[in-house]
């Protein structure tokens, strides 16, 4: 499908000083030179923070990037979760619309987005405040049929609900995302059937509905300040006076094999390279080690023996391998040599 940008666009866009603050540390992720990485958040962050990603706020990515701005174009052309043209004030619903989904009754919820919101997709409402569109599979099948609406999950939708929800996000209310047929999360409607005695012993909402309620932003426009920025990659580079006291960011990978050489910091002496363990249980690579012999690699110039017990064929035929000097098989799969042991046929 051919995208193109909206006739209509702004004049300008620029990220919140928390929103930049946001993306200069997406793009400390990547060495230098390979900011372009971070293409992909930086779009995404700018249509979070707009609604809709306009061409200003792609040309702005392209030039805190270093990018030419027809290569960010490509970008934001190609991916589908991008939207090109605006949204709704309040909210754009984007309605599954894959096997599970319209099996349990999606095209009926796709009739109410037609009759509700407007006539196609991607059109505004008449007040502006709500978009629509059909989308693949989002992955929640188990709880069927349902839509994306803003950045969360309603699902085990009715027409009856959603249009219940519109109108509690019409009012200004932030309804409660996750199932809204009184499931926890995807557990059998008849109720859970394995790890019973752990039934409402955890948060009130499931783990992603939680964090939705939490944070607030659901339906909001992101400005960076919902969350703390948090850059451990940074941390992890940084100098410390003293290297043994160095900082280890708890969000970082565990330590290295030998226990010296996870989450260094640039402070700390070169990790030794002679010790932690390889897949032969000694040393890391050759030439590491130099004094410890390895019981997993044969001498040089050595053969490798004999196998005791030869593979064998389905048929029962003996399929051994044949080193140099053996006469190879012959066309019928038996050497010669064993043609004259076997003597005369017939």
């Amino acid at each position: 499908m051919l995208r193109r940008l909206y006739h209509d666009q702004p004049e300008s866009f620029a990220f919140t000083p928390d929103n930049l603050a946001w993306a200069e540390g997406q793009m400390t992720k990547f060495p230098e030179g390979r900011q372009a990485s971070a293409v992909i958040p930086l779009l995404w962050r700018a249509q979070e923070q707009h609604g809709w990603l306009t061409r200003p706020a792609i040309e702005y990515v392209a030039q805190m990037l270093g990018m030419q701005y027809i290569r960010v174009l490509e970008v934001a052309t190609f991916y589908f979760m991008f939207q090109l043209q605006p949204v709704g004030s309040i909210a754009h619903v984007q309605v599954c619309g894959t096997l599970s989904c319209m099996i349990c009754g999606a095209e009926d919820l796709i009739g109410l987005c037609k009759s509700k919101i407007a006539p196609k997709a991607h059109q505004l409402s008449a007040d502006g405040k709500f978009s629509w569109e059909e989308v693949e599979c989002l992955g929640s099948c188990a709880n069927a049929p349902m839509a994306q609406i803003g950045k969360d999950y309603y699902e085990d939708l009715t027409v009856e609900k959603l249009s219940a929800l519109l109108d509690d996000m019409a009012a200004g209310q932030v309804p409660v995302p996750g199932p809204q047929n009184g499931r926890y999360s995807s557990e059998p409607l008849s109720g859970l059937t394995s790890l019973a005695d752990h039934a409402g012993q955890g948060a009130r909402h499931n783990g992603s509905v939680q964090l939705a309620v939490d944070i607030g932003d659901t339906l909001k426009r992101i400005d960076g300040t919902e969350v703390p920025l948090r850059t451990p990659w940074t941390e992890a580079r940084q100098a410390d006076p003293d290297p043994e006291a160095a900082a280890r960011d708890d969000m970082l990978g565990p330590d290295g094999p030998d226990g010296d050489q996870g989450g260094r910091v640039a402070g700390d002496a070169p990790a030794p390279r002679n010790r932690g363990d390889a897949s032969d249980g000694v040393s890391e690579a050759d030439g590491e080690a130099a004094d410890v012999e390895r019981p997993g690699r044969p001498e040089e110039g050595s053969v490798a023996p004999t196998p005791s017990n030869p593979a064998r064929a389905e048929s029962g035929t003996a399929t051994p391998g044949y080193r140099t000097g053996e006469e190879p098989p012959s066309e019928h799969g038996v050497s010669d040599a064993d043609d004259d042991k076997a003597g005369p046929k017939g």
